[in-house]
């Protein structure tokens, strides 16, 4: 069987032909095979700007457009290009169905390298296809341009907002997140988490209707986007992340033990707080053998690192209501207390309640089906991303790889996947 009778069953193009192959020896490694492509006859070639049959005004010099290899063969497509003189136009280089622009590899081998991407590195995949980085990245960003082009926007009515660091000197890209249930994927991201950052997805990505269309946005306690979210998504609902609360917590925790450790350490005393930095911070139910054993020597100690345990443990309690007003009870007497006591780390998580209140008892009004698990989830496979990057240098090239992994995007029609 020839290679171009597998080459019409996999790629049909309506105005070319496949002629004929041979081999073509390279020094050093497997002869490659050379495909030959014509013009069907009397067939006209396409406008690139506004794809009208047009006449042939003369040619180029022959092109090699490499494809997906074949038994470990290295496989190009040998074609010469038609110029073509367009009434609207005037005189461009035709467009052809197997590749775009001036690129060397067809559009079914960006497909497969993209696809091989998202498994493994793409150094890795370069290394696998014996080609460069740069050419495997070229082909992501062409695959994740058609899907952003492509991408369905509509029916997204709950979406989660955080941030993640990047590279060094505080380089932060603000991530944006579908969390309706099925469609759980990155919808954008960009650089910075001020509010002019963020407003770029309301209005560049979603427009007023979608944004108006939104129902529950999922956030932390950053400004800028509560700010935004008032401003250009009035409809909807914030929710305040339930993990950034509590985060809260534990930073306030850490600073109290930080601090009495200290005291005790200059006093000269017997220190129970070495070693039990993260007995203090971990849930009682997560603690090991250890760590319980741990906890129950410092309980038997007057520190008020173990009261501030002690004050968010009770606090848990909060979440587990089901009547939002017997909740909002327990908050306010809870943050009653809190300010009453001599524990200022603890005072400061108070007076944040206090002050997000309003924001916090949303949890309850969607009956606590939206959560912020789902967007911590997401930032972990996000960071999963970054760490498998091996030094991305530019963020441009950071967002392209989150888009691909993390997008969901849809990717163009193929008649054959490698994997």
């Amino acid at each position: 069987m020839h290679v171009r009778t597998l080459l019409n069953k996999l790629e049909v193009y309506k105005s070319f032909v496949f002629c004929d192959e041979h081999f073509e020896e390279t020094e050093g490694s497997l002869p490659s095979i050379l495909v030959n492509i014509r013009p069907r006859k009397g067939a006209r070639g396409q406008c690139p700007e506004c794809g009208r049959l047009c006449a042939t005004y003369d040619t180029q010099r022959q092109r090699r457009f490499e494809y997906k290899p074949l038994f470990e063969f290295k496989v190009f497509f040998v074609y010469t290009p038609r110029r073509v003189k367009c009434p609207f136009h005037g005189v461009k280089v035709e467009s052809v169905p197997w590749g775009s622009g001036k690129e060397q590899m067809t559009n079914s081998y960006k497909h497969v390298l993209s696809r091989w991407a998202k498994r493994l590195s793409w150094q890795e995949t370069a290394r696998i296809f014996e080609t460069s980085w740069d050419s495997v990245y070229r082909a992501v960003e062409s695959v994740v341009s058609y899907g952003m082009q492509h991408q369905e926007l509509d029916d997204i009515s709950q979406i989660g907002v955080d941030e993640i660091a990047v590279f060094r000197g505080h380089k932060y890209l603000s991530m944006v997140y579908a969390l309706d249930e099925g469609k759980r994927r990155l919808l954008w991201c960009g650089e910075g988490r001020d509010a002019k950052v963020f407003r770029k997805f309301f209005q560049d990505v979603l427009g007023q209707k979608r944004s108006h269309d939104i129902q529950y946005v999922c956030s932390n306690m950053w400004a800028a986007y509560l700010k935004v979210t008032k401003e250009e998504a009035p409809n909807a609902l914030n929710i305040l992340d339930r993990f950034h609360i509590m985060k809260k917590f534990n930073d306030a925790i850490e600073q109290v033990r930080r601090d009495e450790y200290k005291a005790l350490k200059s006093q000269g005393v017997n220190n129970p707080l070495i070693g039990a930095r993260w007995t203090m911070v971990k849930r009682p139910e997560n603690h090991t053998e250890k760590q319980a054993a741990t906890m129950k020597e410092l309980l038997k100690h007057n520190l008020k690192s173990v009261k501030a345990h002690l004050m968010r443990e009770e606090f848990q309690r909060f979440w587990s209501y089901t009547y939002s007003a017997c909740a909002l009870k327990f908050m306010n007497e809870w943050i009653t207390r809190t300010l009453r006591g001599n524990i200022e780390p603890m005072k400061k998580v108070a007076r944040m309640l206090r002050r997000h209140t309003d924001l916090i008892m949303n949890w309850f009004k969607p009956k606590k089906r939206l959560s912020s698990g789902a967007v911590e989830g997401l930032n972990l496979k996000a960071k999963l991303v970054i760490r498998k990057s091996f030094g991305f240098r530019s963020i441009k090239c950071l967002v392209v790889a989150l888009f691909h992994t993390l997008g969901n995007l849809p990717e163009p029609n193929r008649t054959h996947r490698f994997c």
